[in-house]
């Protein structure tokens, strides 16, 4: 298949993905009954359920999962390093106690307080750790910032589990959002999280040509006239306000940053960020539906936690990932 025909697949499975999430939960409705609540005007219960409950779910999944996708290339490519996601370089971690902070001790309620000072943990996160990576070295270390983000992670759950313990009435008022889902989340974040994905698109095309360089090595980019540090901080910015528009929406989301830009780069062999930068969005949207629906009837008729759903693709990929850089390193 030809680059536009396996987006346009893509498009067409995170459709189809998107149409079956409606029907699909603690109780199965029918096409007429999906098409009537959304086309028909009904006011039953059942159509509530769809407008009201599955359909924000949905958008949610599909902001969430693109945002969470176009990161992870952006970070991969960055960093040189296949590993990197929002998830091991702390930007979860950081925005978790971003969002504790603000509870605890600013008195931050609601869900849109909570997903906003947990957006802007989310960047400062990822400032801190390229900041630890720089460190005492002119010459950037792919390997360097995997350390620093494990480190921050490590360093912030460790403070937020000190401060939620100490704070019971914060504990219960995050317990919600910590656990990371699509589900029961303002539809009114999706109208400022999908403009920032559309954003991160367009700006990773306009990139696209310096990243292709990027990806081999900083005295290659360098002699090819790209502006390897600006190039660096720009993507890794961008990188970090995509992560923190998916914090924002669902709560700390693990793994998709990770597994899609590797399912894309093996979809799409040898192709520029300007074909990535169209397939990873879409290739994370379809990840996040999956999960989603896989979420809902794992234990039916209660509901698996998304973090652990995600684990069981998670883990595996990244044990493969680990096993295939060792075996490039030994070569």
């Amino acid at each position: 298949m030809t680059r536009p025909n396996i987006i346009l697949a893509l498009a067409l499975c995170v459709i189809a993905a998107a149409v079956i999430s409606l029907h699909v939960g603690l109780r199965f409705y029918g096409p007429a009954q999906v098409v009537h609540a959304l086309f028909g005007g009904a006011d039953d219960t059942d159509a509530l359920i769809i407008r009201t409950l599955r359909l924000p779910r949905m958008a949610v999944a599909i902001t969430c999962g693109a945002a969470l996708a176009l990161s992870g290339l952006l970070m991969q490519t960055a960093t040189r390093n296949p590993l990197a996601e929002p998830g091991l370089l702390g930007v979860n971690a950081g925005a978790a106690l971003a969002a504790v902070i603000g509870v605890t001790f600013f008195g931050a309620t609601g869900l849109l307080a909570v997903s906003a000072i947990a957006a802007l943990g989310a960047v400062v996160a990822v400032a801190v750790v390229f900041g630890i990576s720089m460190m005492g070295d002119v010459r950037f270390d792919p390997a360097s910032i995997l350390l620093a983000g494990v480190t921050l992670a490590a360093l912030c759950g460790a403070l937020s589990q000190v401060i939620l313990l100490s704070h019971e009435t914060a504990f219960e008022t995050l317990l919600f959002w910590l656990a990371g889902s699509f589900a029961d989340r303002d539809i009114r974040l999706v109208w400022i999280g999908a403009p920032v994905v559309l954003l991160g698109i367009v700006a990773t095309i306009r990139l696209a040509p310096s990243l292709d360089a990027l990806r081999a090595d900083d005295d290659t980019a360098a002699a090819l006239g790209v502006p390897v540090l600006t190039v660096r901080v720009l993507s890794l910015a961008l990188a970090a306000l995509l992560a923190g528009v998916s914090v924002a929406l669902a709560g700390p989301v693990i793994f998709i940053g990770l597994i899609a830009p590797h399912l894309v780069t093996r979809l799409l062999p040898g192709a520029t960020h300007g074909w990535l930068a169209l397939a990873c969005p879409l290739a994370g949207a379809l990840l996040a539906l999956l999960a989603d629906m896989l979420a809902r009837i794992i234990v039916a008729p209660a509901e698996a936690p998304m973090g652990t759903v995600l684990a069981l693709v998670g883990v595996p990929a990244l044990v493969i990932l680990l096993r295939r850089s060792g075996a490039r390193q030994a070569a």
